[in-house]
């Protein structure tokens, strides 16, 4: 288990699992593969009747996101964001990372049918971002690492406003009352003494209906997840994160990236692929950078924390490749910004995937270089 807790495996296991997906999308089994995800499973006329992508996209990623949102609280009350100026540049270099990338697929897609996947590229992968610099970043100061997670759970914050509030669709509020009382009551249960194992077992219960009725709400299921974890109670909260995290890592996220990597790749030349394709592709690594390292380098130097050290610049556009790496987060964005064209959906996908695969080996070239300055080796020597 100690493996998968690690930083470094996990996202070898989620690159692989994206690559086994796209090449059994485009192999001889691929239409057999693609069939069989979107076969139904469920209680047909009800809202548990889902596809099998859908299961994993709406049901075990709400999981992912639960361990999410219990790290983010902790970081919002006793970690790195825990005060506004301690959150004031990572937040400055968030937001610019977010802005700069919508700009840039904005200005390939506006006016075309792919500009509603400029959320696309906004999102940074926490688990692939950490574990390329604990592969490549041996030697590099402490406060990359602090940067780089605070950026990520804030670049997290604003993917959960965007799927919560741009894709909620025909919304019932009844549902998502039931919703909130389930949340509420969560928050309560989860603050008495477990007896037996009832209170651990009716926590279980109670969260299965939140996230039935957020599903039955409009609003994104995986919000359900988001919800539960923020309100938990600290202690049993990360009690249950630690159970639950490898199990995450092993197969929760491979299992969505092998589903929504299915996508067979167009026979087309580049072309003929659209913008959702080429302004994800490069709204990814550039966007990511410069809005990172211009936002970063300007707030490090107007909002400064003393006793904190500045990064250098070339830990920003290290920081910068990192949050390029979009993924999971990003690849769940497409799937629901081009929800009803499949062929956008696809391309966008792609775009995913290259940008994301570009922005690690940028980011698996500077970290490296970055690290062995800190250590004190010369670029050229080798090893």
């Amino acid at each position: 288990m100690s493996l998968l807790r690690s930083a470094r495996f996990p996202a070898v296991l989620l690159l692989a699992a994206a690559v086994a997906g796209l090449v059994l999308a485009n192999s001889p089994l691929g239409p057999a593969a693609i069939d069989l995800s979107h076969l139904h499973l469920g209680v047909p006329g009800t809202v548990l009747d889902l596809s099998l992508a859908h299961w994993v996209q709406d049901g075990l990623l709400a999981v992912f996101f639960f361990v999410v949102s219990v790290e983010l609280r902790h970081e919002l009350t006793r970690g790195e964001l825990r005060s506004i100026r301690r959150a004031l540049v990572p937040a400055v270099a968030a937001a610019g990372g977010v802005v700069a990338p919508i700009v840039l697929y904005l200005v390939l897609a506006a006016g075309t049918a792919a500009a509603p996947g400029w959320p696309i590229p906004t999102a940074t992968d926490i688990a692939f971002a950490l574990g390329v610099l604990a592969v490549f970043g041996r030697g590099l100061p402490a406060a990359v690492r602090v940067f780089l997670l605070a950026l990520a759970i804030l670049d997290d914050i604003v993917g959960i406003v965007f799927i919560a509030v741009l894709f909620a669709t025909g919304l019932n509020l009844g549902m998502l009352a039931v919703a909130a009382v389930g949340v509420a009551a969560f928050a309560v249960l989860s603050r008495m003494r477990a007896r037996n194992g009832l209170v651990g077992a009716a926590l279980v219960l109670l969260a299965l209906g939140v996230w039935v009725a957020v599903l039955a709400s409009g609003v994104h299921a995986t919000i359900a997840g988001v919800a539960l974890g923020l309100v938990m109670a600290p202690a049993p909260a990360g009690r249950v994160r630690h159970a639950i995290e490898p199990w995450v890592n092993a197969v929760v996220l491979p299992l969505f990236a092998l589903t929504a990597a299915l996508v067979a790749i167009p026979e087309v030349s580049p072309a003929q692929l659209s913008p959702a394709f080429w302004g994800v592709l490069l709204a990814l690594p550039v966007g990511k950078i410069v809005g990172i390292v211009a936002a970063g380098w300007l707030a490090q130097r107007l909002w400064a924390v003393p006793g904190h050290p500045r990064l250098a610049f070339g830990d920003l556009i290290a920081a910068g490749a990192l949050g390029g790496i979009g993924f999971t987060v990003s690849l769940l964005l497409a799937n629901l910004a081009f929800a009803g064209d499949a062929g956008l959906r696809d391309e966008a996908v792609l775009g995913v995937l290259a940008g994301s695969l570009v922005s690690l080996m940028l980011a698996a070239v500077t970290v490296s270089m970055r690290a062995r300055a800190a250590r004190g080796i010369p670029i050229e020597e080798t090893p």
